[in-house]
């Protein structure tokens, strides 16, 4: 039991790391789409976009407004991922299977996570 109980945090890291990467990888390509907007407010839709390829946000202020004001946006970039970042899709895919297992043995089902992420074409089958 005491092995499990480190396994999990260490595995969580490792999904952390992952969106860091992908985070830095993101960044300067919705700078350039987006240039009428200023770097904080780039820095956030990348942030809402790995929310909402993982299953998660942020219920904090500003994040949570944010996100719901760029909906839209969040959606349509999230579903665009697979083909504009292919290199990408292994360590997401491994990322995304990872915290499934994580959650599932801390009693959580996200399957669901990982079904919108086939479907948007991220995750590897």
């Amino acid at each position: 039991m005491e092995v499990e109980s480190k396994l999990i945090p260490i595995l969580r890291e490792g999904v952390d790391v992952v969106k860091m990467v992908f985070f830095r990888k993101l960044k300067p390509y919705i700078a350039g789409k987006y240039p009428e907007h200023d770097a904080q407010w780039g820095s956030r839709l990348c942030g809402a976009i790995i929310n909402d390829l993982f299953g998660s946000s942020s219920t904090e202020e500003p994040f949570r407004g944010f996100a719901e004001a760029n909906k839209m946006v969040i959606e349509r970039e999230s579903n665009a991922l697979a083909g504009r970042f292919p290199e990408m899709r292994i360590p997401l895919t491994d990322a995304l299977r990872i915290q499934a297992v994580c959650d599932f043995q801390e009693g959580m089902d996200t399957s669901s996570v990982l079904e919108r992420a086939k479907q948007s074409g991220i995750l590897i089958v």
